[in-house]
């Protein structure tokens, strides 16, 4: 087996939720960001709570249609080829 191929285990890894609640539990990064805890959370809690994720559709549109135009070349119109006649 392979020797030192774990990531280093952190056994009072510092956990911080964007409600502002600290707490310390184990994991292999030494310091955790989150957004939502079950200090917050409304199935935990049984208080509904909006969650911000309204907008994200839109701006994903907004971006597409923008992408879309850029990348947009003006087609030249069609010309019907004539064919030559043999006689």
């Amino acid at each position: 087996m392979k020797t030192d191929i774990h990531p280093k285990y952190y056994t009072n890894a510092k956990v911080t939720c964007a409600c502002g609640q600290t707490f310390t539990l184990g994991a292999t990064k030494e310091k955790l960001a989150v957004e939502i805890c079950s200090n917050c959370h409304p199935f935990y809690t049984g208080k509904e709570k909006l969650i911000d994720t309204a907008g994200r559709v839109e701006r994903f549109k907004a971006r597409r249609t923008a992408a879309a135009k850029a990348l947009k070349i003006e087609k030249k119109p069609r010309v019907k080829k004539t064919k030559a006649k043999t006689s």
